[in-house]
């Protein structure tokens, strides 16, 4: 048997994002485990006057390796889902999947200033040391919402939470 590898996934969108998170959720549960799904988030663009976002974090269980993640699941599923990718890198989405940590190695350290990001990954994996502020990603979190405004949006995954209650 092989592997599993854990891949903390941050999901956003500011196009039917209602619709576009939990869609991204169901057709990544036929392709692994979702372990853990946070509270969905409410932010304002950044680096263009567009939509607020919806964005989440989820624990998703795999075998496959980071780049085949990337390229047989997460992709496609972006491509399903109407994704236009553009030069324009603020451009509005109707979904956005990143790999943030994959068997607990951070994928890019700009994630920990984006209260987008760490805000969702802090409520499903509280105890993550932070790799840059070397101190619990909660704290980051904390700190962050001090300044950055998120408000948590809970009733977008209610319906997911029903259906898969230790999620």
């Amino acid at each position: 048997m092989s592997e599993s590898h854990r891949a903390y996934l941050s999901l956003g969108s500011n196009i039917e994002p209602e619709k576009n998170l939990v869609k991204a959720i169901e057709l990544l549960q036929n392709h692994g485990t979702i372990g853990k799904i946070s509270s969905a988030w409410e932010s304002k663009s950044v680096g263009a006057v567009a939509p607020n976002y919806l964005n989440a974090c989820i624990l998703f269980i795999t075998p496959l390796e980071q780049a085949e993640l990337k390229e047989k699941i997460l992709y496609p599923i972006e491509i399903k889902l109407d994704r236009r990718r553009s030069e324009n890198r603020f451009a509005p989405r109707t979904i956005d999947l990143d790999i943030v940590l994959f068997d607990d190695k951070c994928c890019d350290d700009k994630y920990w200033e984006q209260a987008f990001v760490v805000v969702p990954l802090a409520e499903i994996y509280p105890t993550f040391q932070n790799p840059i502020a070397h101190e619990p990603v909660n704290k980051t979190a904390a700190r962050l919402l001090e300044k950055i405004w998120v408000e948590a949006r809970p009733a977008v995954f209610a319906q997911l939470h029903r259906n898969n209650p230790q999620a």
